[in-house]
């Protein structure tokens, strides 16, 4: 709990993935994917229930091992490849509902962002509950040197224009154009109420947590994995940076 106020941690992990096959239940430095975010939950001051939202048997088992509670299996149809998380989510509200749990909170964290810590889902709360209009809170990570203002696009003719319009003589220096942040999947954190009503997390109360480019690594290939894993490796050596 957060001053009174009960948070529910769900982590989806869906059976079907096709850039890595069994990537949720595949070790990353020991531990299986899915593990990660478990331990992220299992480990938060506030957090008071982890489940896991999963249609694979195999994925259940595994987060189970791990420490999390998948009391149901997710139904077929929020088990395919487009199958959008908001109404999973939904979907596991009204479960706890049914058997008369109701939370306050919820916090959404994938398999994919390994790299989250239960620092960084208490950090987040905190901010989300002591700002008064905010209504959720979601990872974001700085562009850095992949800036838009600084992209091209091929266009009809088949050279480079600049993304943005213009010409690329009159693209300004680095340190006149503000920063942008991109969503990095870390986490998501809303207010119940919140979440019912919009839909998903992504309004305009929603507040910005900054996550260093390292830890907003996430695993969609085999590529993406084998850098996860490099850097779960030195991620100590890389908070004191």
């Amino acid at each position: 709990m957060i001053d009174g106020k009960r948070v529910l941690a769900v982590i989806p992990a869906r059976g079907g993935s096709k850039g890595l096959p069994g990537k949720n239940i595949r070790p990353l430095c020991g531990v299986p994917l899915v593990g990660w975010p478990i331990r992220a939950a299992l480990q938060s001051r506030y957090v008071d229930r982890v489940l896991v939202s999963t249609d694979s048997p195999e994925i259940a088992e595994v987060a189970k091992s791990q420490g999390a509670e998948v009391p149901f299996l997710r139904p077929d149809e929020l088990a395919g490849d487009c199958a959008p998380t908001a109404p999973v989510l939904l979907h596991t509200l009204d479960w706890c509902r049914q058997h008369g749990e109701s939370y306050d909170y919820l916090v959404l964290l994938e398999p994919t962002s390994p790299l989250t810590e239960a620092t960084d889902v208490d950090k987040a709360l905190e901010m989300l509950f002591g700002a008064r209009e905010a209504q959720a809170i979601v990872g974001v990570a700085d562009v850095d040197v992949h800036h838009p203002v600084y992209c091209a696009v091929i266009n009809e003719h088949g050279m480079l224009a600049p993304y943005q319009g213009g010409d690329f003589a009159a693209m300004p220096r680095r340190q006149d154009i503000p920063d942008v942040y991109y969503f990095d999947g870390t986490l998501y954190i809303s207010k119940v109420e919140a979440l019912r009503e919009k839909g998903g997390f992504y309004h305009d109360r929603t507040l910005p947590y900054v996550v260093p480019k390292w830890k907003a690594l996430d695993v969609d290939t085999l590529t993406d994995f084998i850098c996860v894993e490099a850097v779960m490796q030195r991620r100590e050596e890389l908070k004191s940076l």
